[in-house]
């Protein structure tokens, strides 16, 4: 394998990862019956004059599978993180303890199951998406290659087949992380 086929291979396996990892952000938004930090990772909370993620005002405990705890620290704040909680759309209802913030997770039900299916296999066909736009790109960049004569018809052919491959292997993983999230949604 040439050096310059291995920098392309190194600069599309950066890419891919990068898309691997974009979806697992987005699958771990998704709500499965546990309690997870991470389910609260998109709310933003009115403090301080400004909107801030709820990460900057306060610490995130699971304390229990069915339960998330937000320890704020200034006490000004917990109503506007309580508010900012409920106000989501993620269907939590919190209460508040002094400057704790006890977020109790509601076991789904077969249809919200069903819906948090659907949502993953959204992000899982943009995490594919991605994978090949990125095959695209090495493609293409192969392509002009042969076209300025820099590499040989036959070159090109060898790393059309190792881009192949290596996209092969990215969706195969992309499939990998959306069987997992959907085994964990639909567990009861």
């Amino acid at each position: 394998m040439s050096a310059d086929l291995k920098d392309l291979l190194a600069d599309l396996t950066r890419r891919m990862d990068g898309a691997i990892e974009s979806l697992r952000r987005d699958l771990s938004g998704l709500r499965s019956g546990r309690a997870s930090p991470n389910l609260l990772e998109p709310v933003r909370v009115e403090a301080y004059g400004s909107e801030v993620p709820l990460s900057q005002v306060g610490s995130i405990a699971v304390p229990e599978a069915r339960m998330l705890t937000v320890s704020v620290w200034d006490r000004t704040v917990v109503s506007a993180v309580e508010r900012a909680i409920r106000d989501s759309g993620l269907g939590l209802n919190p209460s508040t303890d002094g400057q704790t913030v006890r977020v109790p997770i509601p076991a789904l039900t077969e249809e919200r199951r069903n819906e948090l299916a659907r949502a993953a296999a959204k992000y899982t066909e943009n995490g594919k998406i991605s994978v090949r736009g990125v095959r695209r790109d090495g493609m293409e960049q192969t392509k002009a290659l042969e076209k300025k004569s820099e590499i040989s018809q036959d070159d090109m052919k060898t790393w059309t087949d190792a881009i192949q491959k290596l996209t092969d292997q990215y969706i195969k993983k992309v499939d990998d992380i959306f069987a997992d999230k959907e085994r964990e949604i639909k567990q009861v």
